[in-house]
């Protein structure tokens, strides 16, 4: 067996095993906000060459930074800071991480235990700070350089990023307690020795590069052929079913889904952040305005389901919602791949816990094999369907219309137009509040291969740009727009910062309504007397000197035609560019509202034409 005879700074042994076994684990990218205790994992970060380090001068920034990272890459993302309330500036990104199914490996430094709760500086008790929202936290072995410790470091190295890793996907926390010395003296030879020879523990003949320990996960499999039986029956002999899609990060499952459909007849209610309005396959079965037709009573009054088959998270449109607790007694029949509960409605009578793709598949073997043993659907039964497509087009193409005589402008439009000019393979990352509503409405369906990316776990405000220009620094190659209002893009305005310093591209099309634009729509409206200063919260506040402080380009549009000019020069381009859209709360309300009584009029008329 090696031994290590006196490492003269054992601290730098046992960071180094940690961090070889991130890089063997495949963790490629860490981001770091710079703070001293943190010191010995940073400056091994930086001196490997499999790992790139991302800086951050603020950590809430660099968490929302990492989440979007690694939710574009479908791969953990280290995320390191130092002691104190630096951590907990994490929180925020940790919780969207565990809600959203996010692989991020959060490293705190921390002061080594007999400088905790004594009140030294630069201490906090870190101790499961995060609460209950990682899947696993450990407090750190203090460094030693045996072999003892050396085994244990590799293996909660490679341990912690298959835990980030597997299903459910989610926050792994790690906190690290460090005495001093923090640095290495070059004076008394302690340079930072390359990787390979950090470790004192002779392989035992595991080969170049393989991981200290191999963690395998199996992924969930498709529920039992006893329970795929009992859903293929019950829907054959539904003819009226939905397919209903949330937010979910899977571009695989739009594919299986659009098979399950056609097979069943039945029309997918995609919401915009689904992953599956978009791309090169059939969409004439995936309806992208319900969120504006299931406003109108008598279209919901008259198409009654008789089951309900949902996959990802609860959609964003409460028009939906509405309509779904309109018929509680529905057998609804929740398809959740991340092992939890996506289920707030209180109204499913099935909830499965299976991989969505191999699910589609095995239940389309099964419906095609006719096993479902249910008889065969009525004549005519297609009119349900057909009912949908109709009730969708009418929707959209009188949202078309309507919206080109809204002037200056209609912050709806901004999606429209962008279904128009994004190219392929972009990303479009939606923030909060009103733009992932008007996202939801007024984004349909693109031949194009899109990824529309939001952050709806806790549907914060906070980190919106921080976590655009993450999903940029994952996907380089292919441009990445967001579309923010004011107050989310001033809460993060440090995360600009990342735009400059790292030479990301980004697009931001912000709306600046001067406020909360949605509460506009919320019965706090229905109070004047205090609804400016509590609820509209106006600024008054110039971006554009901001824009330019971090190197970015800004440009204040005045007509659609200069709004496609300057989004199609910042895709063009490189860097930051924001283009802010002036709209008008109060107005905003009125178009949106007019707009609701242009589709109830279509949809009336169409009935009427029919008959």
């Amino acid at each position: 067996m090696t031994t290590l005879p006196d490492p003269a700074n054992a601290t730098y042994v046992y960071v180094g095993a940690f961090v070889d076994e991130l890089a063997r684990a495949d963790v490629r990218n860490v981001v770091i906000c710079p703070g001293s205790r943190s010191t010995p994992l940073a400056l091994t970060f930086a001196e490997h060459p499999e790992i790139r380090v991302w800086m951050h001068i603020d950590e809430r920034s660099a968490a929302f930074f990492a989440l979007g990272m690694a939710k574009r890459s479908e791969q953990p993302v280290a995320l390191l800071c130092s002691s104190g309330t630096a951590a907990a500036n994490f929180f925020p990104a940790i919780i969207e991480a565990k809600l959203t199914h996010v692989s991020l490996l959060i490293l705190t430094a921390d002061r080594p235990h007999e400088l905790r709760d004594c009140g030294a500086p630069q201490a906090i008790d870190q101790n499961r700070l995060y609460g209950a929202y990682p899947k696993w936290f450990v407090d750190v072995l203090l460094p030693e350089a045996t072999n003892a410790a050396l085994r244990y470091i590799r293996t909660l190295a490679g341990r912690a990023a298959a835990l980030a890793r597997a299903v459910p996907a989610g926050p792994v926390h790690l906190n690290f307690p460090l005495r001093e010395p923090l640095t290495p003296d070059p004076s008394a030879g302690q340079e930072l020795p390359p990787p390979a020879q950090r470790d004192p523990i002779a392989w035992y003949g595991r080969p170049g590069n393989a991981p200290y320990i191999e963690v395998t996960e199996s992924p969930l499999a498709a529920p039992p052929i006893s329970a795929i039986r009992n859903i293929a029956a019950q829907l054959q002999a539904a003819p009226r079913g939905l397919i209903v899609v949330g937010p979910q990060h899977n571009p695989a499952l739009a594919d299986e889904l659009t098979a399950l459909a056609r097979r069943l007849d039945y029309p997918i209610l995609a919401d915009a952040l689904s992953q599956v309005r978009c791309g090169p396959r059939e969409r004439n079965l995936v309806l992208s305005s319900y969120d504006a037709f299931l406003r109108d009573d008598a279209f919901i009054s008259a198409e009654q389901p008789q089951i309900v088959l949902r996959f990802g998270a609860m959609p964003t449109a409460k028009p939906l919602l509405l309509y779904l607790q309109r018929y509680p007694t529905c057998p609804q029949i929740v398809i959740d791949g991340n092992a939890g509960w996506e289920e707030p409605t209180q109204l499913a009578s099935t909830l499965i816990h299976a991989d969505p793709v191999a699910f589609c598949q095995e239940l389309l073997v099964m419906l095609d094999a006719g096993m479902g043993g249910a008889s065969p659907r009525p004549y005519g039964y297609d009119s349900w369907l057909e009912s949908w497509q109709e009730a969708d087009r009418v929707t959209r193409e009188a949202l078309q219309a309507a919206i080109q005589d809204f002037a200056p402008f209609f912050e709806g439009r901004v999606f429209s137009e962008l279904a128009e000019l994004l190219p392929d393979e972009a990303t479009l990352y939606a923030g909060n509040s009103m733009p992932v509503r008007d996202l939801d409405t007024f984004f349909w369906s693109s031949a194009r291969r899109l990824r529309i990316m939001g952050n709806r776990g806790a549907n914060g405000i906070d980190g919106v740009l921080s976590s655009a220009l993450g999903a940029s620094a994952a996907a380089p190659e292919q441009p990445t727009v967001l579309v923010v209002g004011d107050l989310s893009f001033l809460h993060d305005l440090n995360g600009l910062l990342a735009a400059r310093l790292h030479r990301l591209n980004l697009t931001i099309i912000l709306v600046n309504n001067d406020g909360g634009g949605i509460f506009s729509f919320l019965p706090q409206a229905a109070h004047p007397e205090h609804f400016e200063q509590l609820f509209g919260t106006p600024t008054g506040l110039d971006v554009r000197p901001a824009v330019e402080m971090y190197g970015g380009q800004f440009q204040r549009v005045e007509s659609w035609e200069q709004f496609r000019g300057g989004v199609r020069g910042g895709i063009a381009g490189t860097g930051l560019h924001v283009i802010e859209v002036d709209t008008e709360r109060a107005s905003n309300v009125s178009m949106h509202r007019q707009l609701w009584q242009v589709v109830t009029r279509a949809l009336r008329e169409a009935r009427q034409h029919e008959e």
